[in-house]
Formats: C-alpha cells, sequence, structure tokens
C-alpha cells in the first residue's frame, strides 16, 4: 500500500463568519499551520474562490487544488488526515 502524500491545503475564510472562526478554532487546536486567504480583506482571494471554487462560499478549504465546503467536512477531513502532517 502506498504511503500518503501531505497534500497542499488553503483555507479561504470569512473572519466575520462564525463557521470560518469554527475551522480556524479548529486548526490552532490542532496547531497545524494552513495558509490562509482572508476573502473580506483581500479581493483578489475572493475573486480565486470564486474563479476555482465556483462560489464565494467560506470557509473553504482547496486540498491540492480541490475544494470541501462546509466547516464540519473541513474538520473532519483534517481530524482523520492530522498525521499527515506531523
Amino acid at each position: 500500500m502506498e504511503d500518503e502524500h501531505q497534500p497542499i491545503l488553503i483555507l479561504y475564510y470569512n473572519p466575520t463568519c462564525p463557521y470560518s472562526q469554527k475551522v480556524l478554532r479548529f486548526i490552532e487546536e490542532i496547531d497545524l499551520e494552513v495558509p490562509l486567504k482572508n476573502i473580506e480583506e483581500d479581493p483578489k482571494a475572493k475573486e480565486e474562490l470564486l474563479h476555482l471554487g465556483g462560489k464565494t462560499q467560506t470557509p473553504c478549504l482547496f486540498i491540492d487544488g480541490i475544494p470541501l465546503y462546509e466547516s464540519q467536512d473541513i474538520i473532519d477531513w483534517l481530524n482523520d488526515k492530522k498525521d499527515l502532517f506531523k
């Protein structure tokens, strides 16, 4: 069986969104460094999110270029894969 690689992650978030805050707190809890893109402060990031993901919904975690929406889905995925990032 092939070892899983460490995926490339980018989190698009909105600081005023409670669901974004939920994901950010979880990332902090598991001590994971994830590049962040604030779509409220960075119009370019908002355009990227719309272009790459098809909508501006936050939070959105890109995993190797594939968008994952919904805060609980993101948290569940990160929780399942957290050992890859140690």
